[in-house]
């Protein structure tokens, strides 16, 4: 279980773009959000994507997956999408991620993503910077 006080987070709005026929986020959508949350744990920690293909070989890929969706969000909700590491191995992440609207959880996610080598996609050792930085 990840410390809810090491989690990285961002903010965001919710635009028209993003929701339904109903005025609620399209269920897709979220899984977005806690893209671009990650991405920014990432970059807060000085390793973007471009990164850790070009000079360190390797990027990221959704393994595994799993959201329990709990109140819906809606057109110009303000959100935080939150980004904590769970577990760790040598070669995969598991991230637990939650998006809260003024402290009230909204939907909540456990993603698992592998590290593999950019030349041929098969699975490898994270990049020693980002063991360090996920410490």
């Amino acid at each position: 279980m990840a410390d809810p006080a090491a989690a990285f987070a961002i903010g965001l709005r919710v635009y028209y773009e993003d929701t339904d026929a109903t005025g609620v986020v399209y269920h897709a959508n979220y899984l977005r959000y806690f893209e671009r949350a990650r991405t920014e744990w990432l970059e807060s920690r000085g390793l973007g994507h471009r990164e850790l293909a070009e000079v360190h070989g390797v990027v990221f890929t959704l393994a595994d997956l799993s959201i329990r969706f709990r109140r819906p969000a809606r057109l110009d909700d303000r959100l935080a999408v939150s980004a904590a590491i769970a577990e760790r191995t040598p070669a995969r992440v598991v991230f637990e991620q939650q998006i809260t609207r003024d402290g009230a959880a909204l939907v909540q996610g456990q993603f698992t993503v592998a590290c593999v080598k950019v030349a041929n996609f098969r699975p490898c050792r994270l990049p020693e910077a980002l063991i360090k930085e996920s410490r």
